[in-house]
């Protein structure tokens, strides 16, 4: 039985962060808003392309026949669904990407790269490579290196299952 302070309907109060975990927080806050601008503008001045676009580039050359359905590329980027259809129309401006009807699925679409949009992947993968390893990673200790991979992928999988929209509600067809 609840104590008269308790609520029952409210979970107890988190632990406080101690000292490290509040440097660790306030650095890491810091980080997420500080590294993507700065990504951002080492990738934009030499290569014209944002991060986003980058991104998006990136994961549509891996993809399977180089093309991914809206909603797996949203999940994939962690954009929103209205997100990433901007950045595949900006994309698709520029002739980098093109968006199609899916071929099973006429309430789907795809977002397809381009040969002109591989080519420019590849054209800017230097000026991401040299930011990323100048603003981040000759910054890390090698040896800690494949720990905080493997912590930050549980981080990020656990918030990508949060933000994922219940399958239910659409069939998972939405994109």
């Amino acid at each position: 039985m609840p104590t008269p302070t308790q609520n029952p309907e409210r979970p107890p109060a988190p632990r406080p962060l101690g000292g490290e975990e509040e440097r660790l927080w306030r650095s890491l806050q810091k980080l997420l808003v500080a590294l993507p601008r700065a990504l951002d503008e080492d990738l934009m001045r030499p290569t014209g392309l944002s991060l986003t676009h980058y991104i998006v580039l990136m994961h549509l050359s891996e993809a399977e026949c180089h093309q991914m359905r809206m909603a797996d590329l949203a999940s994939a980027t962690a954009l929103s669904a209205s997100r990433i259809t901007r950045v595949v129309e900006a994309l698709g401006t520029r002739g980098l990407v093109v968006k199609r009807r899916h071929p099973t699925d006429a309430r789907g679409h795809v977002a397809m790269i381009t040969e002109a949009g591989r080519q420019r992947l590849r054209a800017a993968y230097p000026a991401h490579l040299a930011s990323a390893r100048r603003r981040v990673m000759d910054q890390l200790d090698p040896a800690a290196i494949e720990r905080l991979a493997a912590q930050f992928q549980s981080v990020a999988d656990l918030l990508c299952v949060v933000r994922r929209p219940p399958r239910g509600l659409h069939d998972g067809r939405r994109g």
